[in-house]
Protein backbone atom coordinates (compact mmCIF):
# COMPACT_ATOMS: atom_id res chain seq x y z
CA UNK A 1 0.00 0.00 0.00
CA UNK A 2 1.29 3.41 -0.89
CA UNK A 3 -1.03 5.33 1.32
CA UNK A 4 -1.30 4.79 5.00
CA UNK A 5 -4.48 4.89 6.90
CA UNK A 6 -4.98 7.92 9.04
CA UNK A 7 -6.24 7.57 12.58
CA UNK A 8 -5.13 6.00 15.85
CA UNK A 9 -2.21 3.56 15.98
CA UNK A 10 -3.24 0.13 14.70
CA UNK A 11 -1.90 -1.86 17.71
CA UNK A 12 -2.46 -5.27 16.14
CA UNK A 13 -0.30 -6.94 18.79
CA UNK A 14 -2.77 -5.99 21.53
CA UNK A 15 -5.57 -7.36 19.34
CA UNK A 16 -3.66 -10.63 18.84
CA UNK A 17 -3.42 -11.22 22.59
CA UNK A 18 -6.90 -9.71 23.13
CA UNK A 19 -5.72 -7.28 25.81
CA UNK A 20 -6.15 -3.56 26.36
CA UNK A 21 -3.33 -1.12 25.43
CA UNK A 22 -3.29 -0.30 29.16
CA UNK A 23 -2.91 -3.96 30.17
CA UNK A 24 -0.46 -4.79 32.96
CA UNK A 25 2.50 -7.12 32.50
CA UNK A 26 0.60 -9.82 34.39
CA UNK A 27 -2.45 -9.48 32.13
CA UNK A 28 -0.23 -9.73 29.03
CA UNK A 29 1.49 -12.82 30.41
CA UNK A 30 -1.86 -14.44 31.23
CA UNK A 31 -3.21 -13.71 27.72
CA UNK A 32 -0.04 -15.11 26.14
CA UNK A 33 -0.34 -18.38 28.07
CA UNK A 34 -3.99 -18.70 27.04
CA UNK A 35 -3.32 -18.15 23.33
CA UNK A 36 -0.14 -20.23 23.37
CA UNK A 37 -2.21 -23.19 24.57
CA UNK A 38 -4.79 -22.60 21.82
CA UNK A 39 -2.22 -22.44 19.01
CA UNK A 40 0.55 -24.71 20.25
CA UNK A 41 1.46 -26.99 17.31
CA UNK A 42 1.80 -30.07 19.55
CA UNK A 43 -1.98 -30.04 20.15
CA UNK A 44 -2.70 -30.96 16.53
CA UNK A 45 -2.01 -34.30 14.86
CA UNK A 46 -3.26 -33.39 11.38
CA UNK A 47 -0.34 -32.05 9.31
CA UNK A 48 -2.42 -29.25 7.72
CA UNK A 49 -3.77 -28.05 11.07
CA UNK A 50 -0.30 -28.26 12.62
CA UNK A 51 1.06 -25.93 9.91
CA UNK A 52 -1.72 -23.40 10.56
CA UNK A 53 -1.12 -23.60 14.30
CA UNK A 54 2.65 -23.09 13.85
CA UNK A 55 2.17 -19.84 11.89
CA UNK A 56 -0.29 -18.39 14.43
CA UNK A 57 1.80 -19.59 17.39
CA UNK A 58 4.77 -17.64 16.00
CA UNK A 59 2.59 -14.52 15.75
CA UNK A 60 1.54 -14.92 19.38
CA UNK A 61 5.16 -15.37 20.50
CA UNK A 62 6.29 -12.28 18.56
CA UNK A 63 3.50 -10.20 20.11
CA UNK A 64 4.43 -11.36 23.61
CA UNK A 65 8.14 -10.75 23.03
CA UNK A 66 7.46 -7.10 22.17
CA UNK A 67 4.71 -6.30 24.68
CA UNK A 68 6.48 -7.99 27.59
CA UNK A 69 9.59 -5.83 27.08
CA UNK A 70 9.27 -2.38 28.70
CA UNK A 71 11.28 -0.46 26.09
CA UNK A 72 10.01 -2.36 23.04
CA UNK A 73 6.43 -1.85 24.18
CA UNK A 74 6.97 1.88 24.63
CA UNK A 75 8.43 2.17 21.13
CA UNK A 76 5.59 0.06 19.68
CA UNK A 77 2.96 2.26 21.37
CA UNK A 78 4.46 5.36 19.72
CA UNK A 79 5.50 4.13 16.27
CA UNK A 80 4.05 0.65 15.84
CA UNK A 81 6.09 -2.03 14.10
CA UNK A 82 8.09 0.61 12.21
CA UNK A 83 9.78 1.63 15.43
CA UNK A 84 10.56 -2.00 16.27
CA UNK A 85 12.03 -2.83 12.86
CA UNK A 86 13.96 0.46 12.49
CA UNK A 87 16.79 -0.65 14.75
CA UNK A 88 16.32 1.62 17.75
CA UNK A 89 19.08 1.03 20.30
CA UNK A 90 17.02 0.03 23.31
CA UNK A 91 18.24 0.71 26.82
CA UNK A 92 17.88 2.94 29.86
CA UNK A 93 19.11 5.99 27.90
CA UNK A 94 15.99 5.89 25.72
CA UNK A 95 13.27 5.99 28.32
CA UNK A 96 11.54 9.23 27.35
CA UNK A 97 9.08 9.76 24.53
CA UNK A 98 11.08 12.73 23.21
CA UNK A 99 14.29 10.68 23.16
CA UNK A 100 12.57 7.82 21.33
CA UNK A 101 11.20 10.23 18.72
CA UNK A 102 14.61 11.85 18.20
CA UNK A 103 16.30 8.47 17.83
CA UNK A 104 13.76 7.19 15.31
CA UNK A 105 14.02 10.42 13.29
CA UNK A 106 17.80 9.98 13.27
CA UNK A 107 17.47 6.42 11.98
CA UNK A 108 14.94 7.48 9.35
CA UNK A 109 17.31 10.19 8.14
CA UNK A 110 20.17 7.71 8.08
CA UNK A 111 18.16 5.29 5.93
CA UNK A 112 17.18 8.08 3.55
CA UNK A 113 20.81 9.13 3.26
CA UNK A 114 21.92 5.56 2.58
CA UNK A 115 19.28 5.26 -0.10
CA UNK A 116 20.38 8.57 -1.56
CA UNK A 117 24.06 7.58 -1.51
CA UNK A 118 23.32 4.60 -3.75
CA UNK A 119 22.14 6.80 -6.62
CA UNK A 120 23.32 9.71 -8.69
CA UNK A 121 21.32 12.89 -8.23
CA UNK A 122 21.00 14.71 -11.56
CA UNK A 123 19.54 18.20 -11.85
CA UNK A 124 19.23 20.59 -14.76
CA UNK A 125 17.61 23.75 -16.07
CA UNK A 126 16.58 24.77 -19.57
CA UNK A 127 15.85 28.48 -20.04
CA UNK A 128 14.30 29.62 -23.34
CA UNK A 129 13.83 33.38 -23.85
CA UNK A 130 11.01 34.22 -26.29
CA UNK A 131 10.12 37.63 -27.73
CA UNK A 132 6.84 38.50 -29.43
CA UNK A 133 8.04 41.98 -30.63
CA UNK A 134 11.06 40.33 -32.24
CA UNK A 135 8.80 37.71 -33.87
CA UNK A 136 6.46 40.38 -35.24
CA UNK A 137 9.48 42.20 -36.72
CA UNK A 138 10.33 39.02 -38.63
CA UNK A 139 13.50 38.15 -36.68
CA UNK A 140 12.25 34.91 -35.12
CA UNK A 141 10.68 34.30 -31.73
CA UNK A 142 13.79 32.92 -29.98
CA UNK A 143 15.69 35.68 -28.19
CA UNK A 144 18.18 33.48 -26.35
CA UNK A 145 18.67 30.16 -24.62
CA UNK A 146 20.59 28.76 -21.68
CA UNK A 147 21.12 25.24 -20.37
CA UNK A 148 22.66 24.05 -17.13
CA UNK A 149 23.13 20.53 -15.84
CA UNK A 150 24.70 18.97 -12.75
CA UNK A 151 25.20 15.45 -11.46
CA UNK A 152 25.97 14.76 -7.80
CA UNK A 153 27.35 11.51 -6.48
CA UNK A 154 28.19 10.34 -2.98
CA UNK A 155 31.70 8.85 -3.01
CA UNK A 156 31.47 7.87 0.64
CA UNK A 157 29.46 8.76 3.70
CA UNK A 158 31.53 11.93 4.16
CA UNK A 159 32.60 12.81 0.63
CA UNK A 160 30.54 13.88 -2.38
CA UNK A 161 31.33 15.21 -5.84
CA UNK A 162 29.26 17.38 -8.16
CA UNK A 163 30.06 17.90 -11.84
CA UNK A 164 28.17 20.27 -14.07
CA UNK A 165 28.21 22.57 -17.02
CA UNK A 166 26.23 25.33 -18.69
CA UNK A 167 25.78 26.80 -22.15
CA UNK A 168 24.26 30.16 -23.04
CA UNK A 169 23.35 31.72 -26.38
CA UNK A 170 22.12 35.30 -26.72
CA UNK A 171 21.72 36.64 -30.22
CA UNK A 172 24.92 35.99 -32.16
CA UNK A 173 27.10 35.40 -29.10
CA UNK A 174 27.38 32.57 -26.65
CA UNK A 175 29.59 30.75 -24.21
CA UNK A 176 29.81 27.95 -21.71
CA UNK A 177 31.56 26.62 -18.66
CA UNK A 178 32.22 23.34 -16.87
CA UNK A 179 32.66 22.98 -13.13
CA UNK A 180 33.54 20.42 -10.47
CA UNK A 181 32.92 20.65 -6.73
CA UNK A 182 34.39 18.17 -4.23
CA UNK A 183 32.77 18.31 -0.80
CA UNK A 184 34.11 16.61 2.32
CA UNK A 185 32.52 16.49 5.77
CA UNK A 186 35.34 17.19 8.22
CA UNK A 187 33.22 16.68 11.31
CA UNK A 188 29.55 16.80 12.33
CA UNK A 189 29.81 20.62 12.44
CA UNK A 190 32.19 21.52 9.61
CA UNK A 191 32.83 20.80 5.92
CA UNK A 192 35.13 21.92 3.13
CA UNK A 193 34.59 22.29 -0.63
CA UNK A 194 37.11 22.50 -3.47
CA UNK A 195 35.85 24.26 -6.58
CA UNK A 196 37.22 24.36 -10.13
CA UNK A 197 35.66 25.58 -13.38
CA UNK A 198 36.75 26.10 -16.95
CA UNK A 199 35.28 28.27 -19.70
CA UNK A 200 34.06 31.86 -19.54
CA UNK A 201 34.31 31.86 -15.74
CA UNK A 202 37.44 29.78 -15.27
CA UNK A 203 38.45 29.77 -11.61
CA UNK A 204 39.69 27.70 -8.71
CA UNK A 205 38.62 28.10 -5.13
CA UNK A 206 37.99 26.63 -1.71
CA UNK A 207 35.12 27.09 0.70
CA UNK A 208 34.66 25.98 4.29
CA UNK A 209 31.51 25.94 6.42
CA UNK A 210 31.19 25.54 10.18
CA UNK A 211 28.28 25.50 12.60
CA UNK A 212 29.19 28.09 15.23
CA UNK A 213 26.25 27.04 17.40
CA UNK A 214 22.96 25.20 17.08
CA UNK A 215 21.48 28.36 15.54
CA UNK A 216 24.28 29.94 13.49
CA UNK A 217 26.61 28.97 10.63
CA UNK A 218 29.58 30.70 9.04
CA UNK A 219 31.00 30.16 5.54
CA UNK A 220 34.29 31.50 4.19
CA UNK A 221 35.31 31.16 0.56
CA UNK A 222 38.23 32.32 -1.59
CA UNK A 223 38.40 32.01 -5.37
CA UNK A 224 40.92 33.06 -8.03
CA UNK A 225 39.96 33.82 -11.61
CA UNK A 226 42.13 32.06 -14.19
CA UNK A 227 41.28 34.71 -16.81
CA UNK A 228 42.42 37.93 -15.16
CA UNK A 229 44.03 36.67 -11.94
CA UNK A 230 41.61 38.55 -9.67
CA UNK A 231 40.82 37.18 -6.21
CA UNK A 232 37.40 37.18 -4.54
CA UNK A 233 36.92 36.63 -0.83
CA UNK A 234 33.46 36.07 0.63
CA UNK A 235 32.11 35.64 4.16
CA UNK A 236 28.57 34.52 4.91
CA UNK A 237 26.90 34.33 8.29
CA UNK A 238 23.55 32.61 8.72
CA UNK A 239 21.50 32.60 11.89
CA UNK A 240 18.19 31.05 12.82
CA UNK A 241 15.98 33.87 14.05
CA UNK A 242 13.03 31.73 15.12
CA UNK A 243 11.57 28.27 14.53
CA UNK A 244 10.41 29.34 11.06
CA UNK A 245 12.79 32.15 10.09
CA UNK A 246 16.49 32.70 9.48
CA UNK A 247 18.65 35.56 8.28
CA UNK A 248 22.01 35.91 6.56
CA UNK A 249 24.69 38.49 5.85
CA UNK A 250 27.20 38.14 3.01
CA UNK A 251 30.30 40.25 2.48
CA UNK A 252 32.10 39.96 -0.87
CA UNK A 253 35.56 41.51 -1.39
CA UNK A 254 37.07 41.68 -4.88
CA UNK A 255 36.77 43.58 -8.17
CA UNK A 256 33.03 43.93 -7.54
CA UNK A 257 32.73 44.18 -3.77
CA UNK A 258 29.28 44.10 -2.19
CA UNK A 259 27.37 43.43 0.99
CA UNK A 260 24.02 41.63 1.09
CA UNK A 261 21.49 41.14 3.87
CA UNK A 262 18.67 38.62 3.53
CA UNK A 263 16.01 36.72 5.46
CA UNK A 264 13.70 33.78 4.85
CA UNK A 265 10.57 32.69 6.66
CA UNK A 266 8.74 29.44 5.96
CA UNK A 267 5.57 28.31 7.69
CA UNK A 268 3.07 25.55 6.99
CA UNK A 269 1.10 27.45 4.34
CA UNK A 270 3.18 30.55 3.63
CA UNK A 271 6.76 31.47 2.87
CA UNK A 272 8.48 34.81 2.39
CA UNK A 273 11.97 36.12 1.75
CA UNK A 274 13.77 39.37 1.12
CA UNK A 275 17.25 40.57 0.20
CA UNK A 276 19.08 43.89 -0.03
CA UNK A 277 22.39 44.00 -1.90
CA UNK A 278 24.64 47.06 -2.11
CA UNK A 279 27.68 47.06 -4.40
CA UNK A 280 30.37 49.58 -5.29
CA UNK A 281 28.40 50.87 -8.28
CA UNK A 282 24.90 49.41 -7.92
CA UNK A 283 22.25 48.23 -5.53
CA UNK A 284 19.30 45.80 -5.74
CA UNK A 285 16.48 44.70 -3.48
CA UNK A 286 13.97 41.88 -3.85
CA UNK A 287 11.15 40.29 -1.89
CA UNK A 288 8.68 37.46 -2.49
CA UNK A 289 5.65 35.97 -0.76
CA UNK A 290 4.11 32.57 -1.49
CA UNK A 291 0.82 31.28 -0.11
CA UNK A 292 -0.33 27.68 -0.38
CA UNK A 293 -4.09 27.54 -1.03
CA UNK A 294 -4.26 23.75 -0.86
CA UNK A 295 -1.95 20.74 -0.98
CA UNK A 296 -1.75 21.15 -4.78
CA UNK A 297 -1.96 24.88 -5.57
CA UNK A 298 -0.19 28.05 -4.50
CA UNK A 299 0.01 31.76 -5.32
CA UNK A 300 3.08 33.99 -5.52
CA UNK A 301 3.85 37.71 -5.57
CA UNK A 302 7.34 39.18 -5.88
CA UNK A 303 8.99 42.54 -6.41
CA UNK A 304 12.48 43.61 -7.50
CA UNK A 305 14.01 47.05 -7.79
CA UNK A 306 17.48 48.49 -8.05
CA UNK A 307 19.88 50.48 -10.22
CA UNK A 308 18.81 48.72 -13.43
CA UNK A 309 15.46 47.09 -12.61
CA UNK A 310 11.97 47.77 -11.35
CA UNK A 311 9.36 45.05 -11.71
CA UNK A 312 6.45 43.28 -10.03
CA UNK A 313 5.65 39.61 -10.54
CA UNK A 314 2.41 37.81 -9.69
CA UNK A 315 1.19 34.31 -10.48
CA UNK A 316 0.62 30.84 -9.16
CA UNK A 317 1.30 27.17 -9.64
CA UNK A 318 -0.20 23.75 -9.27
CA UNK A 319 1.23 20.39 -8.28
CA UNK A 320 0.54 17.85 -11.02
CA UNK A 321 1.99 14.86 -9.19
CA UNK A 322 4.43 14.02 -6.39
CA UNK A 323 7.29 15.01 -8.70
CA UNK A 324 5.86 17.62 -11.09
CA UNK A 325 4.75 21.23 -10.61
CA UNK A 326 3.67 23.80 -13.21
CA UNK A 327 3.73 27.56 -12.62
CA UNK A 328 2.54 30.59 -14.60
CA UNK A 329 3.75 34.10 -13.76
CA UNK A 330 2.99 37.62 -15.01
CA UNK A 331 5.70 40.30 -14.79
CA UNK A 332 5.51 44.04 -15.48
CA UNK A 333 8.47 46.39 -15.15
CA UNK A 334 10.69 48.89 -16.88
CA UNK A 335 12.01 46.16 -19.20
CA UNK A 336 8.50 45.38 -20.46
CA UNK A 337 5.60 42.99 -19.92
CA UNK A 338 6.34 39.28 -19.64
CA UNK A 339 4.65 35.93 -19.28
CA UNK A 340 6.69 33.18 -17.69
CA UNK A 341 5.95 29.44 -17.79
CA UNK A 342 7.77 26.99 -15.54
CA UNK A 343 7.69 23.19 -15.35
CA UNK A 344 9.48 21.49 -12.48
CA UNK A 345 9.94 17.73 -12.68
CA UNK A 346 12.10 16.12 -9.99
CA UNK A 347 15.44 17.94 -10.22
CA UNK A 348 14.74 19.24 -13.75
CA UNK A 349 13.34 22.68 -14.64
CA UNK A 350 12.00 24.14 -17.88
CA UNK A 351 11.60 27.94 -17.74
CA UNK A 352 10.16 29.94 -20.65
CA UNK A 353 9.94 33.74 -20.16
CA UNK A 354 8.12 35.46 -23.05
CA UNK A 355 8.44 39.18 -23.70
CA UNK A 356 5.00 40.44 -24.78
CA UNK A 357 5.75 44.15 -25.13
CA UNK A 358 8.58 46.57 -24.40
CA UNK A 359 6.09 49.39 -23.87
CA UNK A 360 4.05 49.80 -20.68
CA UNK A 361 0.66 50.34 -22.34
CA UNK A 362 -2.01 50.24 -19.56
CA UNK A 363 -4.68 48.57 -21.71
CA UNK A 364 -2.26 45.95 -23.00
CA UNK A 365 -0.89 45.35 -19.48
CA UNK A 366 -4.38 44.76 -18.04
CA UNK A 367 -5.37 42.52 -20.94
CA UNK A 368 -2.18 40.48 -20.64
CA UNK A 369 -3.07 39.79 -17.02
CA UNK A 370 -6.87 39.35 -17.19
CA UNK A 371 -7.11 37.16 -20.32
CA UNK A 372 -4.78 34.30 -19.23
CA UNK A 373 -6.11 34.47 -15.66
CA UNK A 374 -9.70 34.08 -16.85
CA UNK A 375 -8.63 31.30 -19.22
CA UNK A 376 -6.91 29.50 -16.35
CA UNK A 377 -9.99 29.51 -14.11
CA UNK A 378 -12.23 28.37 -16.97
CA UNK A 379 -9.86 25.50 -17.79
CA UNK A 380 -9.55 24.62 -14.13
CA UNK A 381 -13.33 24.43 -13.67
CA UNK A 382 -14.31 22.62 -16.85
CA UNK A 383 -11.21 20.63 -17.83
CA UNK A 384 -8.63 20.27 -15.05
CA UNK A 385 -11.08 19.48 -12.24
CA UNK A 386 -12.80 16.69 -14.18
CA UNK A 387 -9.39 15.34 -15.21
CA UNK A 388 -8.21 15.17 -11.60
CA UNK A 389 -11.44 13.51 -10.48
CA UNK A 390 -10.96 10.82 -13.13
CA UNK A 391 -7.31 10.41 -12.17
CA UNK A 392 -8.11 10.12 -8.45
CA UNK A 393 -10.74 7.50 -9.24
CA UNK A 394 -8.24 5.60 -11.37
CA UNK A 395 -5.60 5.89 -8.66
CA UNK A 396 -8.02 4.50 -6.05
CA UNK A 397 -8.83 1.63 -8.37
CA UNK A 398 -5.13 0.88 -8.92
CA UNK A 399 -4.45 0.90 -5.16
CA UNK A 400 -7.32 -1.54 -4.61
CA UNK A 401 -6.00 -3.75 -7.37
CA UNK A 402 -2.48 -3.78 -5.91
CA UNK A 403 -3.80 -4.51 -2.42
CA UNK A 404 -6.19 -7.25 -3.60
CA UNK A 405 -3.43 -9.90 -3.48
CA UNK A 406 -2.54 -8.89 0.09
CA UNK A 407 -6.22 -8.95 1.07
CA UNK A 408 -6.64 -12.44 -0.41
CA UNK A 409 -3.64 -13.70 1.56
CA UNK A 410 -4.91 -12.08 4.77
CA UNK A 411 -8.38 -13.53 4.23
CA UNK A 412 -6.94 -17.03 3.72
CA UNK A 413 -4.84 -16.65 6.90
CA UNK A 414 -7.94 -15.52 8.84
CA UNK A 415 -9.96 -18.49 7.58
CA UNK A 416 -7.18 -20.85 8.62
CA UNK A 417 -7.05 -19.29 12.08
CA UNK A 418 -10.83 -19.72 12.36
CA UNK A 419 -10.44 -23.44 11.62
CA UNK A 420 -8.37 -23.78 14.81
CA UNK A 421 -10.91 -21.78 16.83
CA UNK A 422 -14.01 -23.53 15.51
CA UNK A 423 -14.08 -26.55 17.86
CA UNK A 424 -13.80 -24.47 21.04
CA UNK A 425 -16.14 -21.80 19.61
CA UNK A 426 -18.83 -24.43 18.91
CA UNK A 427 -18.43 -25.87 22.39
CA UNK A 428 -18.83 -22.42 23.99
CA UNK A 429 -21.83 -21.69 21.79
CA UNK A 430 -23.56 -24.92 22.82
CA UNK A 431 -22.86 -24.24 26.50
CA UNK A 432 -24.28 -20.69 26.26
CA UNK A 433 -27.35 -21.92 24.33
CA UNK A 434 -28.18 -24.39 27.10
CA UNK A 435 -28.24 -21.61 29.69
CA UNK A 436 -29.87 -18.94 27.49
CA UNK A 437 -26.57 -17.08 27.62
CA UNK A 438 -24.69 -15.06 25.03
CA UNK A 439 -24.67 -16.60 21.55
CA UNK A 440 -23.24 -14.73 18.56
CA UNK A 441 -25.55 -15.69 15.69
CA UNK A 442 -23.90 -13.53 13.06
CA UNK A 443 -20.94 -11.14 13.02
CA UNK A 444 -19.39 -9.36 10.03
CA UNK A 445 -16.50 -6.91 9.91
CA UNK A 446 -15.50 -4.62 7.05
CA UNK A 447 -16.32 -1.57 4.95
CA UNK A 448 -18.72 0.67 6.90
CA UNK A 449 -20.54 1.83 3.74
CA UNK A 450 -21.03 -1.74 2.54
CA UNK A 451 -22.33 -2.84 5.95
CA UNK A 452 -24.73 0.10 6.26
CA UNK A 453 -26.00 -0.58 2.74
CA UNK A 454 -26.43 -4.26 3.58
CA UNK A 455 -28.22 -3.34 6.81
CA UNK A 456 -30.84 -1.43 4.83
CA UNK A 457 -31.34 -4.22 2.29
CA UNK A 458 -30.99 -6.94 4.99
CA UNK A 459 -28.41 -8.81 2.91
CA UNK A 460 -24.83 -8.49 1.67
CA UNK A 461 -24.60 -8.49 -2.13
CA UNK A 462 -21.74 -10.00 -4.12
CA UNK A 463 -20.00 -6.64 -4.59
CA UNK A 464 -20.08 -5.83 -0.86
CA UNK A 465 -19.07 -9.38 0.16
CA UNK A 466 -15.50 -8.75 -1.02
CA UNK A 467 -15.20 -5.88 1.48
CA UNK A 468 -16.43 -7.74 4.59
CA UNK A 469 -15.47 -10.91 6.45
CA UNK A 470 -17.57 -13.21 8.61
CA UNK A 471 -16.19 -13.25 12.16
CA UNK A 472 -18.91 -15.20 13.94
CA UNK A 473 -16.52 -18.02 14.94
CA UNK A 474 -13.77 -15.86 16.56
CA UNK A 475 -16.32 -13.78 18.51
CA UNK A 476 -17.99 -16.91 19.90
CA UNK A 477 -14.53 -18.15 20.86
CA UNK A 478 -13.77 -14.88 22.70
CA UNK A 479 -16.79 -15.18 25.03
CA UNK A 480 -15.26 -15.50 28.50
CA UNK A 481 -16.20 -17.74 31.42
CA UNK A 482 -18.57 -15.03 32.71
CA UNK A 483 -20.57 -15.20 29.49
CA UNK A 484 -19.38 -11.81 28.19
CA UNK A 485 -17.67 -10.63 25.01
CA UNK A 486 -15.23 -7.75 25.49
CA UNK A 487 -13.23 -5.97 22.79
CA UNK A 488 -10.93 -3.23 24.01
CA UNK A 489 -10.99 0.43 22.97
CA UNK A 490 -8.19 1.83 20.81
CA UNK A 491 -7.30 -1.53 19.25
CA UNK A 492 -7.82 -2.09 15.52
CA UNK A 493 -10.09 -5.10 15.21
CA UNK A 494 -8.43 -6.51 12.09
CA UNK A 495 -5.59 -7.70 14.34
CA UNK A 496 -7.84 -10.07 16.30
CA UNK A 497 -7.19 -13.75 15.59
CA UNK A 498 -9.58 -14.90 12.86
CA UNK A 499 -10.07 -11.32 11.60
CA UNK A 500 -8.35 -9.50 8.70
CA UNK A 501 -8.61 -6.12 6.98
CA UNK A 502 -10.80 -6.78 3.90
CA UNK A 503 -10.66 -3.17 2.63
CA UNK A 504 -7.37 -1.36 3.50
CA UNK A 505 -7.69 2.40 3.70
CA UNK A 506 -11.48 2.39 4.14
CA UNK A 507 -13.40 3.10 7.39
CA UNK A 508 -14.67 -0.11 8.97
CA UNK A 509 -17.43 -1.32 11.28
CA UNK A 510 -18.17 -4.48 13.26
CA UNK A 511 -21.80 -5.60 13.04
CA UNK A 512 -22.90 -8.19 15.60
CA UNK A 513 -26.22 -10.03 15.92
CA UNK A 514 -26.65 -12.08 19.11
CA UNK A 515 -29.15 -13.68 21.44
CA UNK A 516 -29.17 -13.35 25.22
CA UNK A 517 -31.81 -14.39 27.70
CA UNK A 518 -34.03 -15.59 24.87
CA UNK A 519 -34.02 -12.16 23.17
CA UNK A 520 -32.44 -11.02 19.89
CA UNK A 521 -30.10 -8.03 19.78
CA UNK A 522 -27.96 -6.15 17.24
CA UNK A 523 -25.01 -3.81 17.77
CA UNK A 524 -22.52 -1.92 15.58
CA UNK A 525 -19.22 -0.43 16.70
CA UNK A 526 -16.45 1.49 14.95
CA UNK A 527 -13.09 -0.09 14.24
CA UNK A 528 -11.37 1.31 17.34
CA UNK A 529 -14.41 1.42 19.67
CA UNK A 530 -14.88 -0.84 22.69
CA UNK A 531 -17.54 -3.55 22.77
CA UNK A 532 -18.98 -5.20 25.88
CA UNK A 533 -22.00 -7.51 25.59
CA UNK A 534 -24.01 -8.05 27.62
CA UNK A 535 -23.18 -5.08 29.83
CA UNK A 536 -24.94 -6.53 32.86
CA UNK A 537 -24.72 -10.34 32.79
CA UNK A 538 -27.02 -12.41 34.95
CA UNK A 539 -25.64 -13.62 38.25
Amino acid sequence: MEEEEAGPPKRELYALLQVSPEATDEEIKKAYRHWAQVYHPDKYQDFHMKQIATVNFQRICEAYEILSDEYKRQIYDIYGMEGITSGLELGPKLNKVEELKEELQRLRKKKEEEKMFAHFRPSGTILAHLSMPQFLDGDGIMRGMAMASEVQSQLSKRTAIAMGGNLEVNGNSGGGAASTVLRHQLSPVSSIEFIASAGLRALIGVQTTRNLSSHSTATIAIAKSLRDGSINLSNTWTRQLSETANGNIQLLLGPESSIAVGWQKKEEKTSASGELKIGTSSFAASAHYTCRFSSKSHGRIAGRFGSTMLEVEVGGGRKLSNFSTVRTLYTIGIQGIFWKFELHRGGQKLIIPMLLSRHLNPVFAIGAFVIPTSLYFLLKKFVVKSYYLRREKQKTSEIKERSSAQVREARIAAEKAQQLLQTVANRKRSRQSETNGLVITKAVYGNSKALKKADKSREVNNESASEVIDVTIPLNFLINDSGQLQLHEGVKKSGIMGFCDPCPGEPKLLHVEYTYGGQIFEVEVDDYAALLIPENPRA
